[in-house]
């Protein structure tokens, strides 16, 4: 019995889909499991580093408001540099506009939170978590640190860094209550396959790179 055109059409539409989610899924438990055992909670339970790399984000959203992402994210890192658990603070975003200047914000709230202009180094240069991640080694000269951020993009960072043979941890952020997260979550997901994607089949390399910076502490 031979099946319609549109028929196959359709059984093969239902088996790509079905595909694709099993590749999320897959590529969402390869992230986790990677970076389970590397992340952290509170600064006791955390191994010292010399180095925190600060992930950034936007200071306020599209309506004017704080976010809280960055506000929170700020807090852990001050924190983290008070315990003593970190001697100085790798502070990198996005600065390809300039209106737009994510370490200059991050450094001015840090300030504000008591750490001091000496235990801070902005790159400017970090547009996506992987440039954020690999610059920290080759252009930072630190193969060893402790990212700062939320925990579902902690995850991702230290998975990206474990690929790249360096020996980084994390320290979460508290994360945001009564907040849709829904429309994050799927985007996080969808980052998470091209973590994957860039690590082990592109081999995606910074924008970015240039002269190596000593930084010292």
């Amino acid at each position: 019995m031979k099946i319609a055109p549109l028929r196959k059409v359709g059984i093969w539409l239902i088996i790509s889909f079905l595909c694709v989610i099993a590749g999320i899924f897959i590529c969402n438990l390869w992230v986790k499991s990677r970076a389970k055992a590397h992340i952290f909670d509170a600064p006791d339970q955390l191994p010292p580093n010399d180095i925190a790399l600060v992930l950034g984000t936007a200071s306020v959203l599209a309506d004017g408001r704080p976010n809280l992402y960055f506000e929170t994210r700020m807090d852990a890192a001050a924190a983290l540099y008070k315990s003593g658990k970190v001697k100085h603070l790798l502070l990198s975003g996005d600065n390809s506009r300039e209106a737009y200047n994510e370490p200059a914000a991050m450094q001015e709230a840090l300030e504000k939170r008591g750490v001091p202009a000496s235990a801070i180094t902005l790159d400017y240069a970090g547009f996506r978590t992987l440039d954020s991640v690999v610059r920290c080694r080759e252009v930072f000269q630190r193969e060893q640190f402790t990212v700062v951020s939320q925990p579902f993009h902690n995850e991702r960072a230290v998975f990206i860094a474990r690929a790249f043979g360096m020996k980084a941890v994390a320290f979460n952020a508290d994360s945001i209550e009564n907040f849709d997260q829904s429309w994050l979550l799927g985007r996080e997901y969808l980052a998470r396959v091209k973590a994957v994607l860039d690590v082990y089949f592109l081999r995606k390399q910074p924008k970015y790179l240039g002269d190596k910076i000593d930084i010292e502490i």
